[in-house]
């Protein structure tokens, strides 16, 4: 596996050709207060697989595509809270 940052995240918008906007949250502690702090932000990403809204997704670190878009979906973990596996299966 190469050395390109992976994040997994929540598609929140797909309106745009071939691109969706992807909300990644994260979890840590405050390094002084030891509070539990939720931190969250959207990236946009190069989409060639047909993400939909819902869907949770890996995206992968890549050369630019535009000046916004530097992210690439890798692959669709679930479709709409349902397992992938079980939405390929069906549509078969």
């Amino acid at each position: 596996m190469n050395e390109r940052r992976r994040m997994t995240g929540v598609v929140t918008s797909n309106r745009m050709m071939k691109t969706v906007v992807v909300k990644v949250e994260r979890t840590y502690r405050h390094p002084f207060y030891h509070k539990v702090v939720h931190a969250s932000h959207k990236v946009k990403a190069h989409d060639e697989l047909g993400c939909q809204i819902g869907d949770e997704v890996r995206v992968v670190e890549s050369a630019p595509f535009s000046r916004e878009v530097t992210w690439v979906v890798e692959t669709i973990l679930k479709r709409e809270g349902k397992p992938f596996d079980v939405v390929e299966e069906a549509q078969v």
